[in-house]
């Protein structure tokens, strides 16, 4: 089997929009949740999210005219994947590239628009680009178009798993000797007022509309996750294929589990054992040992009452309740809300940067710990820590559990 490493990166989010900035907000606890400015709110009990700010494509590089053609997801997409190019410096045979980028919801702006356009005018007036604008495939059928990929292309839809699922198989793709390089992450822009009313409606979303505590985290306040939205790009490549080129590589790619709860089409499974699985199949993959490796973990960490309880069983069932409560743990949600289909790559950038600079991003606003969540949440200030191994979990309505292990490469 091959080995797998991360060569490039790329990000768009509420707390940045390029690696550097992005490090620099984790660690530092930059709060990129406010009040929503994209659409009316009005009619909205939600009012904030975690938005990104001053995004223009063309600053990434992106075609004008096939900005144009995309919805907003695909244009975030397309920017991360520039950035995450253009820091790999990939040269690679186009039959042996892939793009694996999904998306949880898909151009849902692009579906809120043209059907107010069809009740107000007729069918009539629906755009010829409503279709290809709106599914969910064309971020990566986009980038694969601009970066000339001919290789496997998966586009994942597992709800909030999905990014995290995406750079899972493709690291399994690579590991197989199916493709030299994978173009994988998700993208998600899904802030706006349908979306908003469905999540608020089903009590997804938490109702405050004080940024400061509206993504609680593991924190006994906790009211439900803040949306947010953004794309989180990696270049996964084959160590051998990288190491020839001398390409930089943040981490290695080394363990991967993918469960289902079968339990529920929105709640986890309040034991936790399924998720709990997912983590353990990526560290037997990655030969974890509680002995030797000094382990960090990236937490799914909506600020959900239920999932920040099961999930902190699922890290105990996995690891042990001795080994668990000395692993630290944090949830970049806690500053940039949740980006759904996206958020799974956005954190394994962060859990790769994790490594590589030797720093744990805090949870912030944790000020008021949850005895049922009685963990190392790594709470409020960043830490040193050099772990040399990390997980980075996700899970997703359906019941979808996904896990990705890094290491640090050394050799």
């Amino acid at each position: 089997m091959k080995r797998v490493v991360i060569t490039g990166m790329g990000v768009i989010s509420p707390i940045a929009k390029d690696i550097t900035t992005y490090w620099n907000s984790l660690q530092n606890g930059v709060l990129g949740i406010s009040e929503i400015t994209s659409i009316p709110t009005d009619e909205l009990v939600v009012k904030i999210a975690g938005e990104v700010k001053d995004f223009k494509p063309e600053d990434f590089g992106v075609d004008k005219d096939m900005a144009r053609r995309a919805d907003l997801f695909t244009q975030y997409a397309m920017a991360a994947a520039q950035q995450a190019m253009t820091d790999s410096k990939l040269s690679v045979n186009p039959e042996r590239l892939g793009v694996y980028i999904g998306s949880g919801i898909g151009g849902i702006k692009t579906f809120h628009n043209e059907h107010t356009k069809m009740l107000q005018n007729g069918a009539g007036r629906v755009s010829p680009l409503f279709i290809p604008m709106m599914i969910p495939n064309m971020a990566a059928g986009n980038v694969a178009i601009i970066h000339h990929a001919e290789g496997p292309c998966l586009p994942v839809v597992t709800a909030c798993a999905t990014s995290t699922h995406a750079i899972g198989e493709a690291y399994r793709c690579i590991k197989g000797g199916y493709a030299d390089a994978i173009i994988a992450g998700g993208a998600e822009a899904a802030i706006t007022p349908i979306a908003i009313g469905g999540f608020t409606n089903c009590r997804a979303l938490s109702r405050t509309n004080n940024p400061e505590t509206a993504s609680l985290p593991f924190d006994s306040r906790r009211q439900g996750f803040t949306i947010g939205e953004g794309a989180g790009v990696m270049i996964l490549e084959e160590y051998e294929h990288a190491k020839k080129r001398g390409a930089k590589i943040y981490a290695e790619v080394c363990g991967y589990g993918n469960t289902c709860d079968a339990h529920h089409y929105t709640a986890p499974h309040s034991e936790g054992k399924c998720a709990a699985r997912a983590i353990s199949l990526a560290l037997q993959e990655a030969n974890y040992n509680s002995d030797k490796d000094k382990l960090y973990i990236n937490a799914h960490g909506t600020g959900t009452p239920l999932n920040d309880k099961s999930e902190t069983q699922a890290i105990k069932i996995a690891l042990g309740q001795q080994t668990a409560a000395n692993v630290p743990i944090s949830s970049n949600k806690s500053m940039m809300g949740h980006l759904l289909g996206a958020a799974g790559a956005v954190e394994l950038i962060a859990t790769a940067l994790t490594l590589k600079n030797g720093v744990l991003p805090p949870t912030i606003n944790l000020l008021s710990p949850d005895p049922d969540c009685d963990l190392d949440y790594v709470p409020n200030v960043a830490r040193r820590y050099n772990a040399n191994m990390a997980i980075s979990n996700s899970f997703g309505f359906g019941g979808q559990n996904g896990c990705v292990a890094l290491r640090i490469c050394n050799d």
